[in-house]
């Protein structure tokens, strides 16, 4: 867009420029923030592609996707137990049987171990957007698979990109969801984490919003102290983060959204990146097909062997 009005404005002069300057700056409310920083921003999922078959642990089990079927006899259009297809309804659906809400790239409330704390449909609407800060412990781990971040880390970190900002989101990258989706991710250990010190600094000294990690749990500890500690003190944590190494260490912003399960326990979750425009990876808006979306040369289909809906 800059591009584009500095072209007019060359061949047109100041006035037209002028114009469309004073128009963008009467763009209401947050309209301007938009067109000026997020649409022109590089975008990266930080976010698991849910499956059966993904790791999860085994105390849960694993979650199957089936074919929706009529729930009721439907007088004219469908029998109870019948299968939802294109050919004869129209549409399908998929069933989802779900072991647990711990599944996946996750938002745990604290309710997860506190129940005195919020539950995820309890969490503040505020959550929705906040800096975004990348620790990487990433060459400690090559050397220790069980490396737990510690607050030694932190403050290295912080002499060379500044403070963590207060309310911001902290993601400890350690590459462990680089072999990701192996089930055997589930059982491996040692695994990298954060060390109950390092979270208490965060928190208490930095005061973020939550943070972070690869793993599906917090630490190795045998009673999990670090997520025990969070959870009684009313804090929220990620877990099973994905493409850390995409990101920048600071300077990003991190858009958080979940299912508003009543009551729920865990968050099925989705993490976008928001990166500055020459950062080197994501996509752009306006770059990939978004309205209408891209019509793929093969349909989706339910496969059983996968079993899950594949193209």
């Amino acid at each position: 867009m800059r591009r584009f009005v500095t072209r007019v404005a060359m061949v047109c002069g100041v006035t037209i420029f002028s114009a469309i300057a004073v128009a963008r700056a009467d763009e209401p409310g947050l309209w301007k923030v938009y067109n000026d920083a997020f649409k022109s921003a590089k975008y990266v999922d930080l976010t698991h592609t849910i499956t059966p078959k993904i790791p999860v642990w085994a105390g849960f089990g694993n979650s199957t996707f089936s074919p929706a079927k009529a729930g009721a006899n439907l007088e004219g259009f469908a029998k109870l137990g019948d299968v939802y297809t294109y050919d004869t309804h129209g549409f399908e659906a998929t069933s989802y049987l779900l072991t647990t809400d711990q599944l996946g790239t996750q938002l745990d409330p604290p309710a997860h171990w506190a129940p005195e704390y919020a539950a995820i449909d309890e969490l503040p609407a505020t959550f929705a957007v906040r800096p975004l800060v990348v620790i990487s412990i990433e060459d400690k781990v090559k050397v220790d698979p069980g490396y737990h971040l510690q607050v030694s880390d932190i403050k290295d970190f912080e002499a060379k990109h500044g403070t963590i900002p207060e309310g911001s989101v902290v993601f400890v990258r350690s590459g462990w969801s680089k072999k990701w989706p192996d089930p055997a991710l589930s059982t491996t250990t040692p695994f990298p984490g954060v060390s109950l010190d390092a979270l208490k600094f965060l928190h208490l000294q930095r005061k973020i919003l939550f943070h972070g990690h690869e793993p599906l749990d917090t630490d190795t500890t045998p009673n999990l102290e670090g997520e025990h500690w969070l959870m009684h003190n009313g804090f929220a944590q990620a877990e099973g983060v994905a493409n850390l190494d995409q990101v920048p260490e600071t300077g990003a912003l991190v858009a958080i959204g979940y299912p508003k399960f009543g009551g729920g326990l865990g968050g099925y979750a989705r993490y976008i990146a928001i990166c500055p425009p020459d950062w080197p990876h994501g996509v752009t808006i306006g770059s990939v097909p978004e309205a209408p979306l891209e019509k793929f040369d093969k349909p989706l289909h339910y496969d059983e062997a996968a079993g899950m809906r594949v193209r």
